[in-house]
């Protein structure tokens, strides 16, 4: 088994988070903060926005079972890479949509996986491309958020189920549960 990251900001962490847990081939699903300037920053301070940093996640895969650039495909199809600064509700920079290669070919391949993408929405994709910079990881109780106490979050059950739908229909043959189904 070979394994490689992705790091990805997408919005709410807890909802990139939950999608990725369920891709076949993602062997770890870390939730943190990365692209900022203050070491060590913890979730009120991010969530603050001045600290620069975007909720994102820290996708560890085997590349037997699945590429970067599919990690990418699922990626830009399941939040709005249009919506610049935001997801949703959520604003700030803090919920930006970017992406942090951590060679020069993940780089390649993420403004490809953007291309790729382009037709796909209505409006133009403004997931930026980042330097990869320090990985600071969420406190405990945001890792694995989805499966424990995100079931009962309102916001959660607003915003998680339709992007768990999308995978398992768009990306059926790479969703645990589409796979089983």
């Amino acid at each position: 088994m070979t394994t490689e990251i992705a790091t990805l900001a997408g919005g709410c962490f807890w909802c990139t988070e939950a999608v990725f847990n369920d891709v076949i081939g993602v062997t770890k699903v870390e939730s943190g903060y990365i692209g900022g300037s203050k070491a060590n920053p913890t979730y009120k301070e991010v969530c603050s926005g001045t600290t620069g940093h975007a909720e994102a996640i820290r996708v560890s895969f085997d590349t037997d079972q699945i590429s970067y650039g599919e990690i990418l495909d699922i990626f830009l199809a399941t939040h709005d890479p249009t919506q610049l600064n935001r997801q949703g509700n959520d604003i700030g920079t803090q919920y930006r949509s970017a992406i942090f290669p951590h060679s020069d070919a993940q780089k390649a391949e993420a403004e490809a996986a953007i291309e790729r993408a382009t037709p796909d929405w209505p409006a133009p994709i403004v997931t930026s491309i980042e330097p990869l910079g320090e990985w600071y990881p969420a406190e405990d109780y945001h890792q694995e958020y989805w499966q424990g106490e995100g079931q009962s979050n309102p916001y959660c059950l607003a915003v998680i189920p339709p992007k768990i739908r999308k995978l398992r229909k768009s990306f059926a043959a790479r969703s645990k549960e589409g796979a089983a189904a």
